[in-house]
């Protein structure tokens, strides 16, 4: 399995087939999928595994599993991944929890160190997050790692038209202390 990097309490590695069944408890929860308006069936799960295996391939990233180090636990997923924006493609730091994982604070250690990864190992300028104009939490978590709300827009997801805003923020040395509170 490989890797891709760590953060204090996690490592971050790419998906492998063994993942499935912790990518079911994610993507079949309603709770955690609820700003998807969809639920995931066996189909679905499969397709979604199957595109990150296609991402890592072609651009080097997609989503990977976030695994507890101290318990080898699967306690989601997070990476990057291109998104469509308006007509353009953005560099999305995205990521989905188990829901007995949520409100410990993995959700923005991961982004935190997606967005990282992103500016000194991508080299990326920019790094996006678009996230359901209800999705309070989400919301919670772009703003803690430095992202600032740059517009709203609508979305079409598998219920149809929704709400989004488009979340940002600029890499380079002033992005970092803006996002560790100097």
């Amino acid at each position: 399995m490989k890797v891709i990097l760590q953060t204090e309490r996690l490592f971050l590695r790419e998906l492998v087939e063994g993942d499935i069944p912790d990518l079911k408890e994610i993507l079949q929860d309603r709770r955690v999928m609820y700003a998807y308006g969809h639920d995931f069936s066996d189909a679905d799960v499969l397709a979604w595994y199957e595109r990150q295996q296609r991402r890592y391939a072609v651009l080097g990233f997609g989503l990977w599993a976030a695994v507890e180090k101290d318990s080898g636990a699967v306690v989601g997923q997070a990476g990057l991944i291109m998104q469509p924006c308006e007509g353009a493609e953005v560099l999305e730091v995205g990521y989905l929890l188990k829901w007995k994982y949520w409100h410990r604070g993995y959700a923005r250690e991961a982004a935190r160190a997606c967005r990282d990864y992103a500016f000194e190992t991508l080299g990326a300028e920019k790094v996006f997050s678009i996230i359901r104009t209800d999705n309070l939490p989400s919301i919670r978590v772009a703003e803690g790692i430095g992202m600032r709300r740059e517009r709203e827009f609508m979305a079409r997801y598998y219920a149809g038209d929704m709400r989004h805003y488009l979340y940002g923020v600029q890499g380079g040395k002033q992005a970092g202390n803006v996002a560790n509170g100097v």
